[in-house]
């Protein structure tokens, strides 16, 4: 059984890692992301808060997976 959490934490990291970056592209590019002025948006922030906090997930997850996983 911790073999196939540790696995799924691994998983769970590397399907985070793929995802999120991409999305972030699709956020940057969005009009909704700048103002007139080209300042920064909430939906640019939040979005980058949101980013922020899976990615940090997902790095917690693969640590977890390697420790669960070494003997």
């Amino acid at each position: 059984m911790i073999v196939l959490a540790g696995i799924l934490l691994l998983v769970n990291a590397l399907y985070n890692v793929v995802v999120w970056p991409r999305f972030w592209t699709r956020v940057k590019l969005d009009p909704r992301a700048r103002d007139e002025q080209g300042r920064p948006t909430r939906f640019y922030t939040v979005h980058a808060v949101l980013i922020g906090i899976a990615l940090l997930l997902a790095l917690v997850s693969a640590v977890a997976g390697v420790v669960l996983l070494l003997p």
